[in-house]
């Protein structure tokens, strides 16, 4: 079989000694050709971290891009226009990759020809056991309705192939002519810790004509580092809140349609304010009041957003050389 060519791309933000294992197991697969680029916004590293990385990057292992700020959608923007490959794939900077990853990913988009991106499973290392004992099939209709999908869709458990909205940033692959061919970019208006910004790149996905496929058997293990990577782009304090909020509801406003946008609404009103399953937040009125309060600021703080970005199509960061 003539296999596509991948480029592995990897956003790193203050990690240390996982980024290196990271790398080991990517430099460990056994695909014909691949590349791997390193998006790198920490702007200083641990002598043993710069070591590696100068080393692979001196031998053509790596190819290394040390960016002056720290931005994941823009991170992802800057592999993409570094790249060159049939198929570009995310992963974490903490993760460990099983022997024929990298084939798993490309051997869906070789069969598939209606398949535009690839999702990936993703075990956590924290939750190995529940995660092998609590198995579903199929996900339900919910799963792809994009104004609660976001509540109903399980990348862990889920053990069957099948069509899904979106992806998760930590393992997810696409074809090339999603960003040459239908000039997708990520949203650099996602703050902070970017939630959501790879579900709304999956959503534009729908008007290229292609869909996203689940993939179980491209699995890998995500490590889940307490520090470092979007854990450290942000701190749980009012600008981690309304980033929380912004970033819900950029998604809704750029996207769905207005019943869509209310049924996300009160999804996240009841989940994330009122504390309902599954957040299971604390129901102490203060706190509710709080993150209500939260809610409604981060709504207008999106429409700004929108009103002082028009004209920029996402983009907000400087291209690097």
């Amino acid at each position: 079989m003539d296999w596509p060519t991948i480029a592995v791309i990897i956003p790193t933000y203050q990690r240390e000694a996982v980024l290196c294992d990271t790398l080991r197991s990517v430099l460990a697969q056994d695909y014909p050709d691949y590349q791997v680029i390193v998006v790198d916004q920490t702007q200083t590293h641990q002598s043993e971290t710069q070591k590696c990385l100068e080393a692979w990057a001196e031998a053509g292992e790596i190819s290394w891009y040390p960016l002056p700020w720290a931005s994941l959608p823009a991170a992802r923007n800057v592999g993409i226009e570094r790249s060159q490959s049939d198929l570009v794939l995310f992963i974490d900077d903490d993760v460990v990759l099983p022997p024929g990853y990298l084939y798993a990913h490309a051997q869906t988009f070789q069969e598939r020809p209606e398949v535009g991106a690839v999702a990936g499973r993703v075990f956590d290392r924290m939750k190995l056991a529940e995660q092998t004992a609590l198995e579903i099939d199929y996900l339900p209709t919910e799963a792809m309705d994009p104004g609660i999908a976001w509540y109903h869709i399980d990348l862990v458990h889920t053990t069957q192939p099948q069509q899904v909205l979106t992806a998760r940033g930590c393992n997810m692959s696409f074809r090339r002519e999603l960003f040459d061919q239908h000039g997708l970019r990520f949203d650099e208006r996602f703050y902070g810790s970017a939630v959501r910004e790879e579900s709304d790149f999956c959503l534009h996905i729908r008007q290229t004509g292609y869909m996203i496929w689940y993939d179980p058997e491209a699995h890998l293990v995500h490590l889940g580092e307490e520090t470092g990577g979007c854990h450290d782009m942000t701190t749980r304090s009012l600008r981690y809140q309304m980033h929380f909020y912004h970033n819900h509801f950029l998604l809704a406003l750029k996207n769905l349609t207005l019943g869509q946008n209310l049924r996300l609404y009160g999804r996240l009103f009841d989940c994330h304010v009122l504390g309902h399953p599954p957040c299971n937040k604390s129901g102490h009125p203060l706190k509710v009041v709080s993150r209500g309060l939260f809610f409604v600021a981060g709504w207008f703080y999106t429409v700004y957003t929108l009103v002082t970005t028009l004209g920029r199509h996402g983009r907000i960061y400087p291209d690097v050389e």
